[in-house]
């Protein structure tokens, strides 16, 4: 029952972080917690360190919602620390507050205020939620993760910002990867060493694929040890979200079979690629070059050390990696289905 003077929305047990390193993360969206969820636990943090000894305090009472305010990777390092630190898993509401804003867009996530006036408007209901299984690499989870020109954009994004300056803001966002891709990546590849090679083992059950109509079929001779592909690999990676962020759908069949990775190589070269970059980015099917698979496990040797990332950050340089379906999965708040509840 709600006491006098106490807002229904403070009954609801939500804790709040907000990554102020993100692109838009500010105190002001602190401000705006504390105006319309007055007793959420908030937590305004500028480092791993200080998002970690929080998670530390949520422990002992760990909340039925958790609401993440910034990008792909303030939520992926945040589901990893949660699982390191034995926190159960709760309901995560995706704040858009980085660059990419993979799991914010396939969720329909509004603008940080509209979002935290509707979950005010649920007062102690939770909102509706949408399930996502994990890509798990090395004991760490993400909704994606892998190789190939993306990693190679995200890092020569970031050297670009660093290297910006005062002009560091018209550099961010989709303009900044698209001049990042055009002046580092794409100028590397074709001057540079060419496009690594990829050796792809499944290491579960047999292998399932789509073919040109989007129907899935099982791969012939797939079990458990089978060379699925050997060759060139401009992108290879797994992933359980269709998006990589600003709406490129780099994974349109993830979630089409239900317990397994969604996997992809992309064997054309960097030309070809450029030429067809708007058919990739709408996750057109069938394209030439394009190898899809549906996993539970599955290993990628390279002939080379390429760099590795997972959830839109780059975590070094890798010669094999090994993707599996993590056991747990993610209940995402799903802002589409509680936007036609509540209006705000």
């Amino acid at each position: 029952m709600t006491r006098p003077g106490e807002s229904p929305a403070a009954m609801t047990d939500i804790a709040v972080l907000v990554n102020l390193r993100a692109r838009r993360g500010s105190e002001g969206v602190g401000g705006l917690v504390q105006r319309f969820l007055p007793k959420a636990r908030l937590a305004l943090t500028r480092s791993l360190e200080e998002a970690r000894h929080w998670i530390s305090e949520l422990r002992p009472n760990p909340p039925s919602l958790l609401l993440a305010g910034g990008g792909d990777g303030t939520i992926t390092g945040l589901l990893n620390e949660l699982r390191a630190a034995g926190v159960a898993l709760p309901a995560i509401g995706v704040l858009p507050m980085g660059t990419g804003n993979a799991w914010a867009r396939v969720t329909g996530a509004p603008r940080p205020a509209v979002a935290l006036k509707q979950i005010a408007a649920m007062r102690e209901v939770l909102p509706p939620t949408r399930p996502f299984s994990l890509v798990r690499v090395e004991g760490k989870v993400a909704p994606f993760a892998g190789t190939g020109w993306d990693a190679e954009m995200i890092q020569d994004f970031k050297d670009q910002l660093s290297a910006a300056g005062p002009l560091r803001s018209q550099q961010a966002g989709l303009r900044g990867y698209l001049t990042a891709m055009f002046t580092r990546t794409v100028p590397r590849h074709m001057f540079g060493s060419g496009t690594p090679r990829v050796s792809v083992y499944n290491v579960g059950e047999p292998a399932l694929t789509v073919d040109a109509r989007g129907n899935v079929i099982p791969v012939p001779n797939s079990e458990k040890g089978a060379l699925l592909y050997e060759g060139p690999a401009g992108v290879a990676g797994a992933a359980t979200t269709p998006e990589w962020g600003f709406g490129f759908k780099a994974f349109p069949f993830a979630q089409t079979v239900p317990h397994r990775l969604s996997v992809r190589v992309y064997s054309a070269g960097v030309l070809e690629a450029t030429r067809n970059m708007f058919k990739l980015w709408r996750g057109e099917h069938p394209l030439p070059h394009m190898h899809d698979w549906f996993v539970q496990r599955l290993r990628m040797d390279f002939d080379r050390d390429v760099p590795f990332q997972m959830g839109g950050d780059v975590i070094g340089m890798r010669r094999s990696v090994e993707f599996d379906l993590a056991e747990e999965s993610v209940q995402l708040v799903d802002w589409r289905k509680l936007s036609r509840m509540v209006h705000v």
